[in-house]
């Protein structure tokens, strides 16, 4: 058994080798003269150093980011919105606009999932807004036709030219929508029935005028490309969607499998085509609270 006095030994010494060997390390690698002057900076190791350090300080800067996101997801995870605080009394009017670009392939699916939303027709409208330059102007007419005949409230429009592309699509749908509330898919998405019952009722929130869904996968476990894919999607909604919205910070609309209030959109100036991310750029210019559905 050790007494107190070698104990108290054993720590002075391991304090003092500590301290030296500290001492040590700062003489050879600060004060250390030998190598002085061996090296001068020149231009080409500045070209080399200065893009490299800056690019270290952003990825750095992005992972302190992506922590912070982490940090506020798992802190306001009980917040997280999943259901609405009201519903209507009486359901209000929407429009469902589904904008298309040579997406013969998939453009049925689109059409026959849409068509199966469980909504009152009497207050629904779907526009489907084709900019298309192949074969899929013939295939979204017939569909359109099919699914009009059948009495769904479907609609065919197509513009004389591409003039602003996906925003100018959206913009020129817009003009003759009836709706008071405005949902996006893109050619791509299969939305479930219960789609807009599950997202409308979040309006009655007036302070709403964005509820954007998370995204998933029809085709996850296809290949080792996809799996990544959708881990990386997982990451944003989850993570990032759902970690600024319970922590009531700024987070955009992502193009599609959302709904709109219409004139949150109007008062915001519009889908304007002047940038490549157009649904990014309305977010941050609508000026109301914004929230996840599920």
């Amino acid at each position: 058994m050790l007494t107190a006095a070698p104990i108290s030994c054993f720590l002075n010494f391991a304090a003092l080798a500590a301290s030296r060997g500290l001492t040590h390390y700062f003489r050879t690698h600060f004060l250390d003269q030998t190598f002085k002057n061996a090296y001068h900076a020149n231009a080409f190791d500045l070209m080399l150093l200065i893009p490299y350090f800056v690019v270290l300080v952003l990825l750095a800067s992005y992972g302190v980011h992506r922590y912070i996101l982490v940090y506020l997801y798992f802190k306001n995870k009980k917040k997280r919105t999943t259901e609405p605080t009201e519903k209507f009394s009486e359901l209000p009017r929407l429009t469902v606009q589904l904008p298309i670009f040579n997406e013969q392939y998939v453009i049925e699916r689109l059409v026959d999932a849409v068509c199966r939303l469980d909504y009152p027709r009497e207050k629904l409208d779907i526009q489907v807004l084709d900019d298309s330059t192949d074969e899929t102007i013939a295939v979204a007419r017939g569909l359109v036709e099919r699914y009009a005949a059948l009495g769904h409230p479907i609609t065919y429009h197509r513009r004389r030219n591409r003039e602003g592309f996906k925003a100018g699509a959206l913009a020129e749908g817009l003009k003759t929508a009836k709706g008071e509330f405005v949902a996006i898919f893109d050619a791509d998405f299969v939305p479930p029935e219960d789609f807009l019952l599950r997202t409308v009722h979040h309006f009655t929130d007036p302070k709403i005028g964005m509820v954007q869904t998370r995204w998933t996968h029809i085709n996850r476990h296809y290949s080792f490309l996809t799996e990544v894919e959708a881990i990386l999607l997982d990451g944003h909604f989850v993570l990032e969607h759902s970690g600024r919205a319970s922590s009531g910070v700024f987070f955009n609309f992502n193009g599609t499998a959302g709904l709109w209030r219409r004139c949150a959109i109007e008062e915001s100036g519009g889908w304007q085509h002047d940038t490549l991310t157009l649904e990014i750029y309305l977010s941050p210019r609508c000026g109301v609270s914004r929230r996840t559905a599920g």
